[in-house]
């Protein structure tokens, strides 16, 4: 019996019970559409993290310490002339760029309602080192010279409890912060990081805010890659030493943080959480060769006067072994193909329904390679759920076969 011979009973087989072939496949249609849907959700997880934390992991944060030092040690501010320091690439090869804030808490009033909320006077960059978006409207235009200019932007949460959620209600309002008016240009984005704020130009923000000619709360210094914050972290400690004369570690007045360690441990939950989605398939998968295997025994075992005839008119025990294994790999293939079908369809459902339940995180998409690799998956659970009763088949003697009732 060729192959072709061997697909033709295998069809034939599985046509005569087709409910049974039916609820066999079953366990590995839901597994492998499992797998799919659950790869496809943990990859936009994944890319919405990235997404949200963009430049973070490539930024070393540098804040003054609170608090008193040891030996009473006076605590000096971080200026601006720290921030030029950080820029020489020879002190500090592995920069690609420094950004400095200035920031304190605020009361904003918007006429009817008051909350307080953090001010921040930031460059005309700040959208792309915070890594954040519009909502509505402009951001602030520079403001290094020429006239300062009396324009606020709005983080998430004083629009929600300011202007009912509207970020184009708030354009043209205007505000008052710290006893000072400014109009609002722009809203932006939650990131679920740092919502409750508002952003002003820094030259604005030390005229009528916070003074600080060169005093700055926050400095950003920026990589090009993850592998190099490490030593820029290294670089930066070491140029701020000089610049404060800090000779005893235990006395420095500043402190330089990355986000490396917190979204390493995120990746690694991120990580887990597409290991476990696969493993709910992989069980699925498990449970429907074990149904499978079951099937094919009982199957053999209807079959045993069938077997007998076609050994005694010359069939061979690799016939017999091939006419089983195909019917239990056609069995999941067919599963496997149903169960792609199936995943994919679910995943263009969840991409509809995902962005107008959470605006913020992208539509799934389902990877070509994952659907081949759960095809392929289905093939060998055939391969190995069929294996036992085809040999079992392929080893029956045919005078035995033949007497079997």
């Amino acid at each position: 019996m060729n192959l072709w011979e061997a697909f033709r009973a295998a069809l034939r087989a599985l046509r005569a019970n087709k409910l049974r072939s039916g609820l066999t496949t079953l366990g590995v249609v839901i597994g492998v559409a499992a797998v799919i849907l659950g790869m496809a959700l943990g990859r936009t997880l994944e890319s919405y993290y990235y997404e949200l934390v963009g430049p973070l992991v490539r930024q070393v944060i540098v804040t003054k310490t609170t608090g008193q030092l040891a030996g009473a040690a006076q605590v000096q501010d971080l200026t601006e002339n720290d921030a030029r320091a950080l820029r020489d690439p020879v002190k500090v090869p592995h920069v690609v760029s420094v950004t400095t804030l200035v920031s304190g808490g605020a009361i904003l009033d918007s006429g009817t309602e008051q909350r307080r909320v953090t001010a921040i006077g930031a460059p005309d960059d700040y959208l792309t080192v915070a890594n954040r978006r519009l909502a509505a409207g402009r951001f602030l235009p520079p403001t290094e010279s020429g006239p300062v200019v009396r324009e606020i932007v709005l983080g998430p949460t004083p629009v929600e409890e300011l202007f009912g959620n509207n970020p184009s209600a708030a354009l043209g309002q205007h505000v008052r912060v710290a006893g000072a008016t400014f109009t609002v240009v722009g809203t932006i984005t939650a990131n679920g990081l740092q919502d409750d704020i508002v952003i002003v130009p820094k030259r604005t923000a030390r005229a009528y805010l916070f003074g600080k000619d060169n005093a700055v709360d926050q400095i950003i210094v920026e990589t090009g890659d993850l592998t190099t914050v490490g030593p820029l972290s290294d670089e930066v400690t070491a140029v701020l030493d000089h610049q404060h004369g800090i000779t005893n570690p235990s006395r420095r007045d500043f402190e330089v943080l990355n986000y490396q360690y917190e979204i390493q441990q995120d990746i690694r939950f991120l990580t887990g959480l597409r290991a476990a989605i696969a493993a709910i398939g992989a069980i699925s998968l498990l449970v429907g060769a074990i149904g499978i295997a079951n099937i094919m025994l009982v199957s053999v075992a209807e079959r045993i006067r069938e077997i007998g005839i076609r050994k005694a008119v010359g069939a061979t025990r690799g016939a017999i072994l091939r006419q089983f294994l195909t019917e239990s790999i056609m069995l999941t293939a067919t599963g496997g193909l149903v169960g792609v079908v199936l995943g994919v369809a679910l995943t263009e459902v969840a991409g509809m329904l995902i962005p107008h339940a959470l605006p913020d995180l992208p539509a799934p998409a389902t990877s070509p390679v994952w659907s081949l690799i759960a095809l392929g998956v289905t093939v060998l659970v055939g391969i190995v759920a069929g294996g036992y009763p085809a040999y079992h088949a392929a080893r029956l003697r045919p005078l035995d076969a033949l007497r079997h009732q």
